[in-house]
């Protein structure tokens, strides 16, 4: 029979321990203040400087970023479309003003939908003092003019339509405290473009004059070049 040899199980091997590491301080003077100790050597560089912002561009970056052109009402072009924006604002607000102020002389309830008419169109008082409210800040905008007024008639245009349409779902519901009827929809329909047109005027298309400021806002560099050859021909 064959001896049998027994093997003592062999002992596991000690971890290896890591090799020890320089340690490299913090550099401090050029920016950064973390430690370097498991990190790779340090390399002298220049200070660390803030990020320059991400600039979109094209049309995300005149989304994001909207023009912010001044009128300057003793150029001919820009007079015009403040003229223009000044009419839309004082036309709309002034018959909002007479619309809620006839409503709340004839003292129709705040909240009643028994079907008072003014100027043809339903009305209650919460109806009324909203249509004063809005019709004020139009005239305040006709006052102001310029952009602000170009940008207040757009913005409440937009906020007409979509009244009209969220007090169109609303017409037989319990919730139509305003005291909607299909014909104030179609007024609130009707003012809202109409301020929106007179908003945009000379503001928004593919096809602005060179002479508009909102062109010019857009193409600065453009514009500087033209307005010197324009003097150099002079």
């Amino acid at each position: 029979m064959a001896a049998h040899t027994f093997h003592r199980p062999r002992a596991p091997r000690a971890a290896e321990a890591p090799e020890p590491q320089e340690s490299y301080a913090p550099h401090a003077l050029y920016g950064c203040h973390e430690p370097h100790d498991n990190y790779a050597p340090y390399v002298a560089h220049e200070p660390y400087g803030p990020q320059a912002p991400h600039v979109p561009s094209g049309r995300l970056q005149r989304v994001l970023h909207p023009v912010n052109a001044r009128l300057d009402e003793h150029l001919p072009s820009d007079h015009k479309l403040s003229k223009i924006y000044r009419v839309g604002a004082g036309l709309t607000g002034l018959l909002l003003v007479v619309f809620g102020v006839l409503g709340l002389t004839n003292q129709i309830g705040f909240f009643d939908t028994g079907g008072d008419t003014v100027l043809a169109l339903n009305t209650n008082g919460a109806l009324s003092v909203l249509s004063i409210c809005i019709g004020g800040l139009l005239i305040v905008g006709m006052v102001i003019g310029g952009t602000f007024a170009s940008t207040l008639n757009i913005v409440l245009g937009v906020a007409f339509i979509l009244s009209g349409f969220v007090n169109l779902a609303l017409l037989d519901s319990s919730f139509n405290f305003l005291a909607f009827r299909i014909q104030n929809v179609l007024f609130s329909f009707v003012v809202g473009v109409m301020l929106m047109w007179f908003g945009m005027y000379g503001r928004v298309g593919s096809a602005l004059p060179h002479d508009n400021p909102y062109w010019r806002a857009r193409h600065p560099e453009q514009a500087a070049r033209e307005q010197r050859a324009g003097i150099a021909g002079r």
